[in-house]
C-alpha cells in the first residue's frame, strides 16, 4: 500500500511571523511519518528557519522550485545544493504557474528532476492540462507527454521514489475541482504511462497526488480513489485548522 502524501503549497503567501505561527500550531498534530508524509512547501526566504522550527516533528518543509545547476551566476535562483544543505527533502517542480509565468518547459523540468535526485531531494513533479485542452479531448495525451518528458533518463529506482502531482490547470485557484472519478481516471492514465515506460512494479510504487481546489470537504472522496495517493494543496493549506483536517484525512485514507 502506498503511503499518503499531503503537501501544502503556500506559493507567495504569508509573512514570516504568520508562517512561524502556523508551524507552531501544526507541527505537534502531524501524523506519524510512517503513516502519512506531511509537508509544507514554503517561500524560499522562510525555508531554513522553518526547517529548524520543525526539528523533532513529523512535519517536513519543502521548496516550491529550484534551479538545476549546483551553483552559478543565476541571480535570484536557489540550487539543489543549497536546499539540501539546510535540510530540504522535497521540492515542487514544473508547477503550472512556473510553466505559465516563468517559461518552464518539459525539458527544464526534466533537468530539475534529475538534479533533485542527484542531491537527494524527492521531486514532486507537476503535470496537467488547460481547460481548452480538456474540452478538446486532449487531456490524456497532454498528461502522458508531460510525464514521459519529465521522467526521461531516470532509472527505475528513482521512479519508485517519485511523486507526481496531477494538477488540472483549470482547477487551480478557481474553486473548480475535477470530480473524484475524473481525477482518478487521469491519475490512472499517469500510472499506466509509468508502467509502459518502466514496469508495472514501478507504476505501483509511484505516488500520485491530485491538486486543484482540494479542501477538507472533498479530500476524503479524492483519497478514496484507487490511483490518488495524496494531495498538493494551495489555499486550504494556508490555515492551520484546514491543513490539519487534510492531514487527518490522509491518516484515514
Amino acid at each position: 500500500m502506498r503511503k499518503p502524501i499531503i503537501a501544502g503549497n503556500w506559493k507567495m503567501y504569508k509573512k514570516f511571523s504568520e508562517a512561524k505561527q502556523f508551524i507552531e500550531e501544526v507541527k505537534g498534530l502531524a501524523p506519524d511519518a510512517d503513516k502519512v508524509d506531511s509537508i509544507i512547501c514554503a517561500p524560499s526566504l522562510f525555508l531554513q528557519p522553518l526547517v529548524q522550527a520543525t526539528e523533532g516533528s513529523t512535519l517536513q518543509i519543502g521548496a516550491q522550485t529550484m534551479h538545476d545547476a549546483k551553483e552559478g551566476a543565476y541571480t535570484g535562483e536557489v540550487s539543489p545544493v543549497q536546499l539540501k544543505d539546510i535540510g530540504i527533502n522535497y521540492v515542487i517542480l514544473g508547477h503550472s504557474e512556473r510553466r505559465q509565468y516563468f517559461n518552464e518547459s518539459d525539458v527544464s523540468v526534466n533537468k530539475k528532476v534529475k538534479a533533485a535526485y542527484e542531491h537527494g531531494i524527492t521531486p514532486i513533479m507537476c503535470v496537467g492540462e488547460t481547460l481548452e485542452q480538456r474540452e478538446s479531448g486532449a487531456t490524456a495525451s497532454i498528461v502522458e507527454n508531460q510525464v514521459a518528458a519529465g521522467v526521461a533518463g531516470l532509472a527505475e529506482e528513482q521512479i519508485n521514489q517519485l511523486v507526481i502531482a496531477y494538477e488540472p490547470i483549470w482547477a487551480i485557484g478557481t474553486g473548480k475541482t475535477a470530480t473524484a472519478e475524473d481525477a482518478n481516471e487521469v491519475c490512472g492514465v499517469i500510472r499506466k504511462k509509468i508502467a509502459s515506460l518502466y514496469s508495472p512494479e514501478a507504476a505501483d510504487q509511484v505516488r500520485i497526488q491530485y491538486g486543484g481546489s482540494v479542501k477538507p470537504a472533498n479530500i476524503e472522496e479524492l483519497l478514496g480513489m484507487e490511483h490518488i495517493d495524496g494531495a498538493l494543496v494551495g489555499g486550504a493549506s494556508l490555515e492551520a485548522d484546514s491543513f490539519v483536517k487534510l492531514l487527518e484525512a490522509g491518516l484515514h485514507a
